[in-house]
């Protein structure tokens, strides 16, 4: 008792919370079926008969709770219980009453709720598609109606939402027969019917059902529906139905007109009229609907929407191509125009409609004369000195017609008048543009160009209100270029393709006209041998396109593969421009370096990583050079600078691209050592010394490094003599380790080397530097004995300084030191050939 009497409190919470609007419908439902099966686990087997009521009346609000919010399946258990809990009642009114009376009441209690059931779960059956146990339920409901003929209304409405159900899900079979149903069941008690407006309603759907399922097949059952429908209610879309389905099944003017004759006689408003003329004309009845289009007309005269007829009659003249009865139908209007019979602002705006419409399908037909014709009828209803942004557009349209007759007066009136009622329009700039190439004006062409660039930066104050095309700035230069291109102006076309690629957001459409806008810029630059300004002529192009491709892409039609195709292009030919200007270092590292950038937005690929070390290396090589040659400290330190950054990423992808195949011919590893050691010695790095142990130790350095090394250290602004020393040493090692020496290098080699250890004119000279000197003269003496091809004037600069040292050691009364090394000259004496005499 105590938990019944819980769950009908919480029953009771959620009805009053629900008026509150505390709880949602689902949360009610969910509320109630909690409160409804505590009730009924309460109830017992025998439980009494207030009991079996409240379980009643609770089963079927919970099942309808769960069918409103679409859980169907859920509202049948519920259902049952309260259809077995009705039956159990019903029953036991049967053993027994007090009173005749109450049995009576009693009932038409049990019977009214179980016709509720019935019809609770014919909806929960068509809500889960169970047609055979929703047309069960609805006979027995049927059969219910003699006893309870208040609820036919209910009944004849809930098969219609049946009937409406099933045709919103294409099921037309069920669909007339619940249709069928809530007729035959609103015609079963007068006094408790729909009424006329709902039966009509019904058949109507009918009609409509029965046509759409196969009209052909159903036309009888279709035309009684509708014909039905009428006689209850005539109403317009029974009469628009009707004629629909006359004409579908292909019947005779005479049927269709007697159709028509049916509502003639009532009061229909214009818009169904006109409707039911187009059904007419659109299904090929061109003779009904014309002369149902002049009755109207006699019909609707004092209408000031008689317009709207006559317009209707000029498009279905067009459309049926007797454009000769148009033509005069239009003329009667501009006549009717100026003699006080003038179109509302709507049907005039619709006019002008069908008119342009008409002279664009001449124009594309390229009947430039004939669309003319029909602009001209447009002309006509606007007043001398009107300004409107449409007429603008019409005068440019007029202007497009004129330049294609070669007509360019005319053009240029039209234009005029294009300017004057519409000047800040870029269309109307354009138009002028046209004109100003087919003249051949090349300044005026170049600057209705920067008009309309400047113009398609503030689209909002010069798009007219005919513009739908967001891009459409972009999409005008575009074409501007093209017609440029088509009548040989390169100059117009460069500058247009330059406006464009600042202002178009789409990237197949950019990418287009840079590419374009590169060609056309090199084969004018090339043709006009103005190769020094092909930089600053091509810069705009190649930063928009790095530009776009840094950015992230959202559209669907430029894919990623367009995206690497178009940086490969502009890589490439970044590349070729680097190549070509040889004889302008810096531009040719910019291209190099751009080139570089450009390769960044491809695969990293074999091909693509060589090609990137390549115009790192040859930027840093620029660089060199130009440091080189620079006078003013300040630069050559910031193109040293320059070069060791390239150099650190080139090093970067060099180790990437050693890990996918064998290098051991490529040259690379000794460039980066030979640029990175002349940049970094030229810039007195502190870290040269740390850079070069690793070099001493590697054991397959070549002997032309190292001298280029040893020559590097010590040109200005460098100077490491102690480096020079050890990468001439150590060159030396490698030539003594040659299995022929060959002569003539390791004479340069030491000859550098003894130059470095014993400077010229130097007296006072350490005891070590003297003996280190010695050495190198001794290795000389000791090839120079053993072989033939040692150079003789090597030969004789060797005795003449080991003999000058000698004196100088005189000098300084270091008699001992300077014996030794005269001495040591005079044994080169004898290897001396032709000169030996001379110097004997």
């Amino acid at each position: 008792a105590q938990v019944e009497e819980s769950a009908i409190s919480l029953w009771n919470w959620a009805v009053t919370r629900h008026v509150d609007s505390v709880v949602n419908d689902e949360q009610r439902a969910k509320l109630r079926f909690v409160a409804c099966r505590l009730v009924c686990l309460c109830a017992g087997s025998d439980p009494p008969e207030g009991t079996i009521q409240r379980q009643i009346l609770m089963s079927m609000k919970t099942g309808k709770g769960w069918m409103d919010i679409g859980k169907a399946d859920l509202a049948d258990g519920f259902l049952e219980i309260a259809m077995s809990s009705i039956e159990k009642l019903y029953a036991r009114l049967l053993k027994g009453s007090d009173g005749e009376a109450d049995i009576h009441v009693h009932k038409a209690d049990v019977e009214k709720n179980l016709f509720k059931v019935l019809s609770y779960q014919a909806e929960s059956a068509v809500a889960q598609g169970d047609f055979q146990k929703a047309v069960m339920c609805v006979q027995r409901c049927k059969d219910m109606l003699m006893k309870l003929p208040k609820e036919t209304c209910y009944l004849s409405i809930l098969c219609y939402n049946f009937g409406v159900e099933t045709y919103e899900r294409k099921r037309y079979e069920q669909s007339s027969f619940w249709l069928s149903q809530s007729y035959d069941i609103g015609k079963m008690d007068v006094k408790y019917s729909v009424g006329k407006e709902m039966q009509a309603k019904v058949l109507r759907l009918l009609a409509t059902a029965y046509f759409e399922w196969d009209c052909n097949l159903y036309l009888d059952k279709a035309l009684k529906a509708i014909s039905l429908a009428n006689q209850e209610n005539l109403h317009p879309a029974g009469c628009f139905l009707k004629i629909k389905i006359l004409l579908k099944s292909g019947a005779s003017d005479e049927d269709i007109d007697s159709a028509v004759a049916e509502f003639l006689h009532r009061e229909m408003s214009l818009d169904f009229c006109l409707n039911t003329a187009k059904l007419l004309l659109e299904h090929g009845r061109e003779s009904l609907g014309f002369d149902f289009l002049k009755s109207l007309a006699e019909r609707f005269e004092s209408s000031p929407d008689l317009g709207k007829i006559t317009l209707l009659h000029i498009e279905f003249l067009l459309q049926n191509k007797r454009e000769l009865l148009a033509k005069q139908k239009v003329e009667e209007i501009i006549i009717g125009h100026y003699t006080g019979k003038q179109l509302l602002p709507e049907a005039l705006n619709r006019l002008h409609i069908i008119l342009w419409d008409r002279a664009a399908k001449h124009y594309e037909a390229k009947s430039y004369s004939e669309a003319l014709h029909w602009y001209n009828y447009s002309v006509s209803f606007y007043m001398p000195g009107q300004i409107d942004q449409n007429l603008a557009k019409l005068q440019r349209n007029m202007s497009s017609c004129y330049l294609h007759l070669k007509q360019i007066d005319k053009a240029k009136e039209a234009v005029k008048e294009a300017e004057r009622c519409d000047p800040t329009s870029i269309f109307t700039k354009f138009s002028v543009y046209k004109i100003a190439v087919m003249e051949r004006d090349t300044d005026k062409a170049v600057e209705t160009i920067i008009e309309m660039g400047k113009l398609a930066e503030k689209p909002s104050q010069c798009e007219d209100k005919l513009r739908v095309d967001e891009n459409t700035g972009s999409n005008l230069l575009s074409l501007a270029a093209q017609i440029a291109l088509e009548n040989e102006q390169e100059v117009v076309a460069i500058k247009a393709l330059e406006y464009l690629s600042e202002h178009v957001q789409d990237c197949r459409q950019l990418f287009a006209a840079l590419k374009c806008l590169v060609r056309l810029t090199l084969s004018k630059v090339m043709a006009e041998n103005e190769e020094k300004s092909v930089t600053c002529v091509l810069n705009n192009p190649f930063s928009a396109a790095h530009k776009r491709l840094a950015e992230s892409f959202t559209e669907e039609k430029f894919t990623g593969d367009m995206r690497i195709l178009d940086a490969h292009w502009f890589r490439k030919v970044a590349w070729n421009l680097a190549v070509q200007f040889r004889g302008y270092p810096e531009k040719m590292r910019d291209f190099f370096l751009l080139s570089f950038k450009l390769s960044q937005f491809c695969p990293s690929d074999k091909a693509v990583l060589m090609a990137q070390k390549t115009c790192l290396l040859m930027a840093a090589a620029v660089d060199l050079e130009m440091g080189r040659q620079q006078v003013a400290p300040s630069k050559q330190t910031e193109l040293f600078t320059q070069a060791l950054q390239h150099l650190q990423a080139c090093k970067e992808i060099w180790k990437v691209l050693k890990l996918t195949g064998d290098f051991a011919k490529d040259p690379t590893d000794t460039l980066l050592l030979l640029y990175e050691f002349e940049a970094r010695s030229k810039l007195s790095d502190p870290t040269l010394h740390n850079l070069m142990e690793s070099v001493w130790e590697q054991p397959q350095i070549e002997v032309k490094t190292l001298e280029i090394i040893a020559s590097l250290a010590m040109e200005s602004p460098a100077r490491y003599p102690v480096l020079c020393k050890k990468a001439l040493k150590s060159a030396l090692n490698l030539h003594r380790k040659q299995t022929v020496i060959d002569a003539v290098k390791f004479s340069k080699c030491l000859h550098s080397l003894i130059n470095l250890s014993l400077p010229t004119g130097l007296t006072d000279l350490d005891a070590c530097v003297l003996q280190e000197a010695w050495d190198y003269f001794e290795d000389a003496l000791s090839v120079v004995s053993n072989t033939d091809a040692y150079p003789e004037v090597e030969i004789l600069w060797l005795m003449t300084r080991a003999w000058n040292t000698g004196v100088f050691q005189y000098t300084v009364g270091k008699y001992k030191e300077a014996e030794q090394w005269c001495g040591l000259g005079m044994r080169f004496l004898n290897h001396l050939g032709s000169l030996k005499k001379s110097y004997e």
